[in-house]
């Protein structure tokens, strides 16, 4: 055990004494050069796409370092999954191995250190986080120590803050509590049943993503969706379906308005879009690809709705004769206002991180002042999908050395299902981003709407293609046996995403 600990703390040594030779190898940078700008590449008027992306390569080849890096680290979200199941087997060995010792071993070898690395390696949360030390590694080695800080201090983690924020918040008692009852309220126009619950919850809760927030709307939904679907256990393929309409719903129902979708809020002040606008060319489309996708959902699996709800009502008839209902306290008024207005203070101040954080803190305090009042309050979720964000967007951010040429060189149907394509692999409001600073769309709407149209039509059919997805997950990943399937998400999320699409195409 000794000769372990001596061999780790040399490597720990060794990589420590490595990167400080890789940062004096790369010099001292004053100024941060990451990412790179277009200017850097002179002229490229009249080349291919492909002699494009050569040239960048071959004047900077970090670009193909960090874009390898990126589609390692998309990989492993994939495979996480699996790297989950190999650490539960090696525990349950680890276990078995323990009894078999007796008392002994089971003191000496209490922890098994094989099956908690492969357990962190099989947090999707953590895996663009992971990926960023190779990343980091790589900017000291081709630019220096100094340029590492220097670019970290430029990528802007002012929605992966805020999402740890919103999430922490929505969370909470109270908020869960007034979103139950206003949605019981048409919950009851179907009496109350888990069909009624479902579609009231799939239909409304992301549609308040353009007030709340998305990832408001997200937590929200998800955490009322666990108490009164999930919970009734439904088959494989309606949990998907379902999770797979809430990631869907949630990334077009914030374009109502022009300040609650990340992809929207990108390029809003660009293109001078406001929330007249966005009611015009996206809000009753939404809405209609929003009931239209629910519909289709329900019909398919109707049967399953009915059996859900006879067994709701056994389970609920066991519950009266064992007298087990607990009636729940009711929660003043006044501690729901207040928590309303920490939350509407969080949304309105989004851009500015010291009032969030300032306003986090108080809204803190309160709640230990009414514990009487609150769920345990729980932090790691949200920092977790914080962490999430935050690691994909230190990576996101230097891909727009070929995601920026590409967009430019499309017409309007190849660009909408391109930013649809590109949105699985990166966050869709990093592509409408990158499409507010191509020249070609300042002045041609019909090219703005469709990038737009493409990204939030894609926002569900993969974790990283939206910025509340990853607390979607993180919060009903507990009602899938072995985690969130990558591909069984994809698969569920494509019928919506075409309804959605279809939307937009047909009523440019």
């Amino acid at each position: 055990m000794r000769l372990k600990w001596i061999l780790v703390t040399l490597i720990l040594l060794v990589v420590i004494v490595g990167m400080v030779l890789l940062a004096e190898a790369g010099g001292v940078s004053t100024d941060s050069i990451l990412p790179f700008s277009e200017k850097i590449y002179g002229a490229e008027d009249g080349a291919s796409l492909w002699d494009i992306l050569i040239s960048r390569v071959a004047q900077e080849p970090f670009n193909l370092v960090a874009t390898i890096i990126f589609l390692c680290a998309i990989v492993h979200t994939f495979l996480a999954i699996k790297i989950g199941t190999y650490a539960k087997r090696y525990q349950s060995i680890h276990e078995r191995r323990m009894a078999s010792d007796g008392e002994y071993g089971a003191i000496k070898n209490r922890v098994c250190y094989k099956a908690e690395a492969l357990h962190i390696l099989g947090e999707i949360e953590v895996v663009f986080a992971l990926w960023a030390i190779p990343l980091i590694i790589a900017i000291a080695y081709f630019f220096g120590w100094s340029e590492v800080s220097g670019y970290l201090s430029r990528v802007n983690y002012e929605e992966a803050t805020f999402v740890v924020v919103i999430m922490a918040m929505a969370a909470t008692k109270p908020i869960i509590r007034l979103a139950e009852e206003s949605l019981r309220k048409v919950a009851q126009i179907g009496k109350c049943s888990p069909a009624a619950w479902w579609f009231s919850i799939l239909t409304i809760g992301p549609l308040l993503g353009s007030f709340i927030t998305e990832p408001a709307a997200m937590t929200i939904s998800a955490m009322l969706l666990g108490q009164q679907f999930y919970q009734l256990k439904p088959s494989v393929g309606l949990a998907y379906g379902t999770l797979a309409l809430l990631f869907v719903n949630v990334s077009v129902g914030g374009t109502l308005t022009h300040f609650a979708a990340p992809a929207v809020l990108m390029v809003a002040k660009t293109w001078h879009w406001d929330t007249p606008f966005m009611l015009a060319n996206f809000g009753w489309k939404v809405l209609v690809a929003v009931i239209f996708s629910n519909f289709i959902y329900y019909m398919f699996f109707r049967k399953e709705f009915k059996k859900l709800k006879a067994e709701e009502a056994l389970e609920r008839e066991k519950i009266r004769e064992n007298h087990l209902e607990v009636k729940e306290h009711s929660i003043p008024f006044g501690v729901t206002l207040i928590h309303v207005l920490f939350l509407a203070w969080t949304v309105v101040n989004l851009h500015s991180i010291p009032l969030v954080i300032g306003g986090f803190m108080l809204f803190i305090g309160c709640t230990q002042v009414t514990l009487h009042h609150q769920y345990r309050f729980a932090i790691r979720g949200p920092l977790l999908v914080g962490l999430f964000l935050a690691g994909l967007v230190t990576h996101g951010t230097l891909q727009q050395w070929w995601i920026e040429p590409l967009l430019g060189r499309l017409s309007e149907v190849p660009l909408f299902i391109g930013a649809i394509i590109l949105t699985m692999f990166n966050d869709n409001a990093a592509i409408t981003f990158l499409a507010s600073l191509v020249p070609s769309f300042a002045t041609n709407i019909t090219l703005q709407k469709a990038v737009v149209y493409g990204a939030i039509a894609g926002g569900g059919l993969t974790v990283i293609a939206n910025a509340p997805n990853p607390a979607g997950q993180s919060i009903l990943s507990k009602f899938f046996k072995d985690g969130v399937s990558p591909l069984r998400l994809f698969l569920g999320a494509l019928i919506p995403t075409i309804l959605v699409a279809l939307a937009f195409m047909m009523f440019p």
